[in-house]
């Protein structure tokens, strides 16, 4: 990962729509007789004239504070021909705008003993400042000016300055890198041709050539706008103060045209697809990946916690045998991943020296059928719960993660403070749930992808 492409731990779980429309403080629930307190993180939510909304959480613990700016766009927006221009952007907003011509933006922020940095996923992009809170004044206006008086300093020098620095970072994390083109292979074969996952992040080589100074400008002008924007700022503050930056810097920067953001058809594989990809690796590698839910389906939590069961731990399911026990694996891992418009469950494994991926196959199929037959018992339950729910909480702990996760609960739900509920959401996952989710999702077809080091096939999985 480079500076600015990191993503960040995903210690908070997200969940399902797009932001309603806001304007008073959130009001929570009180706690009921015999209950738990509930778990609040109180905010402060305004709508400027322009669009922009802007979030303020109050903690006074430490003189930090943590601004959060949220663009509603990611590479789903994109369309074929035209892929990567989101992730472009999260580098091309750090080469300076009007009035901090580059690089004052990094320069001011690290005298002030601020950090900052960016990610772009699918869905949004997302830039991030957190430091002393008296670096507050110069974060937003910062903000304020590459948000504003960007376009004007926009220029074909930066543009393909930036534009090579991201094909470096393509051939570092994919070309070039042990099992790196698997991730776009799994995409390509998982989503029907033209669905907004069907493409990484980065986007493609021919893309990334393609993109023109006209298309980056009017990326801009569309996705950049305050409408489109939302800012969080969580620390030692109060909102009064923030607010009268905010509008002082964002409220003459005029609102841009309204967005509307695509919606994919829904979809279903036919039947398992197998495919091998050869590459200069030394050893086998066996990913499978299912079709699931969107994010705040309420199989969000069990398939989350259905990962854990399988590798989250030394004595998981598939971690203790093929790890530890009978050492035909190198490493295991599963992972779900529900996003805006459609989510997937993941299971790879690496073999060690001498084995081959059917037998690591063989291993996977069985365990992921005694769930689905069985479901997990009651330790492997409670031990995937509070794991889930200890990273959760560690979370809230960061004026910078709560930043963050109340943007992401505003952009995916219309409800900042999300906290309560999704910590509800995950302790109310019973056994059956997740013996549901493992017969229902993990028993439909899947795309199976075999990679193997160059000439030697003969290592692959079983073709369906």
């Amino acid at each position: 990962m480079t500076a600015r492409t990191a993503r960040r731990r995903a210690a908070l779980a997200l969940a399902l729509a797009l932001p309603a429309a806001v304007g008073r403080p959130a009001a929570a629930q009180e706690p009921g007789v015999g209950r738990e307190p509930a778990l609040r993180v109180p905010y402060t939510a305004d709508t400027l004239p322009n669009g922009l909304i802007l979030l303020v959480h109050q903690d006074h613990s430490v003189p930090l504070v943590a601004v959060n700016t949220l663009r509603r766009v990611g590479a789903a927006d994109e369309r074929p021909g035209r892929t990567g221009l989101a992730h472009l952007y999260e580098h091309l907003m750090f080469m300076g705008s009007e009035h901090a011509p580059y690089p004052t933006f990094d320069r001011l922020l690290e005298a002030a003993g601020t950090e900052n940095n960016a990610y772009t996923t699918e869905d949004r992009t997302v830039y991030f400042e957190v430091g002393p809170a008296n670096a507050l004044p110069l974060m937003l206006w910062l903000e304020a000016d590459r948000t504003g008086w960007f376009l004007p300093t926009m220029d074909s020098a930066k543009l393909d300055l930036q534009r090579e620095v991201v094909k470096n970072e393509r051939r570092q994390r994919y070309e070039n890198r042990p099992y790196g083109l698997a991730e776009e292979t799994l995409l390509r074969l998982l989503y029907p041709p033209g669905h907004p996952y069907s493409w990484p992040v980065i986007g493609s080589m021919a893309d990334l050539s393609a993109a023109s100074l006209d298309d980056v400008k009017e990326f801009f002008r569309r996705y950049y706008a305050p409408n489109n924007t939302t800012i969080a700022v969580a620390g030692d503050v109060t909102p009064a103060e923030v607010r009268r930056l905010v509008v002082g810097w964002f409220g003459a920067i005029p609102r841009g045209p309204e967005v509307t953001r695509p919606e994919a058809p829904p979809f279903s594989l036919p039947h398992d697809t197998a495919a091998v990809l050869e590459d200069r690796v030394q050893l086998p590698r066996l990913y499978y990946r299912w079709h699931t839910v969107r994010r705040g389906h309420p199989d969000d939590e069990p398939l989350r916690i259905l990962a854990y069961v399988l590798t989250g731990a030394k004595n998981a399911r598939l971690t203790q045998p093929m790890v530890y026990e009978r050492q035909i694996a190198s490493d295991v891992a599963a992972a779900a991943d529900a996003k805006r418009l459609d989510g997937d469950f993941t299971v790879q494994a690496t073999a060690r020296p001498g084995y081959a991926l059917p037998e690591l196959q063989a291993l996977i199929d069985r365990e992921i059928a005694r769930l689905g037959r069985e479901g997990p018992t009651p330790r492997e339950l409670e031990q995937a719960k509070n794991s889930i729910e200890a990273a959760f909480l560690e979370g809230v702990e960061r004026v910078s993660e709560k930043a963050d996760a109340l943007n992401a609960y505003l952009y995916y739900t219309g409800e900042a403070d999300g906290f309560q509920r999704e910590l509800d959401r995950l302790r109310a996952v019973t056994a059956a749930d997740v013996q549901r989710v493992a017969r229902e999702y993990l028993g439909r077809p899947k795309v199976i992808l075999s990679v193997v080091p160059e000439g030697k096939r003969e290592l692959a999985a079983r073709a369906p």
